[in-house]
């Protein structure tokens, strides 16, 4: 394995990761008004991941990082032609993580609500042009021969990227929902269940017309490819299944599965390419040509292969020191 691979192989990680983490974060503010039916469920809610979601979100900060310093090019074209999605992510971003911060402010019914609002839009909006940032990846995009995106906004919205938006979004309810079955008790715990049962068949139904449209736009999959989006969907079913048999912990890994297999799918499926211009194939970017020097990989590699051991045991104690139920004796810090 050559570094451009390598670190490839390492983004395709880090934004797995991110989407892991953090799917289950937007998941648990999109249900805020689903489930929540009195001030101290929705501080439950907040406080389920309260200890968590920045960290989270580290994970997309170091993938930035590395797209920046590994391709170059790759970093460029990306934040230059899906500026405004990736604009509008950065700011619901801002308004999800300062409705953590105000919220317990003051003791205001409609400050909380307002807030409460700042967290459900942080979340959804991310969940959704996620997907369809991704979805435009793999189908390409109008990419001209100096690497230069030509094409506007209306571009990257289309049947294909807007079916995959909402499966992302769907997923990661999904998701949090496993999360917060095992964060949560009593009548909150209920609603979380059956909002869970009634979720995932149309999670699974929609995803399904996802993957059929993007086939139709871009044929010719791998075996690996394939196997990994069969092996994200018997997830989502399996999750769905423990899900009603209120195996709480299995659902959560099963989702959790899911995300991890769909993801690869699409960075599997997108090799050896990082952006495909839909004008001419001789003008995508691929590992090779939006790559930094190999010096700069080589320095790069030593480094990342030296801390990312820390950093994963950081983050794995955090998960375990937090990791009991929530009820009405914890004390709620938002």
């Amino acid at each position: 394995m050559d570094l451009n691979t390598l670190w490839y192989l390492l983004l395709s990680i880090l934004f797995t990761g991110f989407f892991l983490l953090e799917g289950f974060d937007y998941g648990v503010g999109i249900l805020v008004p689903m489930v929540s039916r009195s001030d101290q469920d929705r501080r439950l809610l907040f406080n389920a991941i309260g200890p968590f979601w920045d960290a989270n979100e580290v994970w997309l900060i170091t993938a930035g990082g590395a797209m920046f310093a590994a391709f170059p090019d790759w970093y460029a074209t990306l934040f230059s032609g899906f500026y405004l999605p990736l604009f509008i992510i950065l700011l619901a971003l801002i308004l999800r993580g300062v409705s953590f911060e105000f919220r317990s402010k003051a003791a205001s019914p409609l400050w909380r609500l307002a807030w409460d609002a700042a967290f459900f839009l942080g979340s959804a909006l991310p969940a959704l042009l996620w997907g369809v940032a991704l979805a435009n990846l793999l189908i390409g995009v109008p990419i001209d021969a100096s690497m230069t995106y030509v094409g506007g906004f209306w571009n990257l919205l289309t049947p294909a990227t807007l079916l995959t938006g909402i499966t992302g979004f769907l997923i990661f309810t999904l998701h949090g929902a496993s999360f917060l079955r095992m964060k949560v008790e009593g009548e909150l715990l209920d609603r979380v269940q059956r909002t869970a049962n009634r979720l995932w068949p149309v999670t699974v139904v929609i995803g399904g017309l996802a993957v059929f449209w993007m086939s139709r736009e871009r044929s010719g999959a791998s075996g690996l490819v394939t196997a990994l989006i069969a092996a994200g969907f018997l997830a989502l079913i399996a999750g769905g299944w423990l899900s009603m048999r209120k195996h709480n912990g299995w659902a959560f890994a099963f989702t959790s599965a899911a995300i991890v297999s769909l993801t690869a799918s699409l960075f599997a499926g997108l090799f050896p390419n990082v952006m495909i211009s839909s004008l001419d194939a001789a003008w995508n970017l691929t590992i090779y040509n939006a790559a930094s020097t190999p010096y700069t990989l080589k320095v790069m590699s030593v480094i990342a292969l030296t801390l990312l051991p820390f950093v994963l045991l950081a983050q794995g104690w955090s998960y375990y020191i937090f990791r009991k139920r929530l009820d009405a004796e914890t004390h709620l810090e938002y």
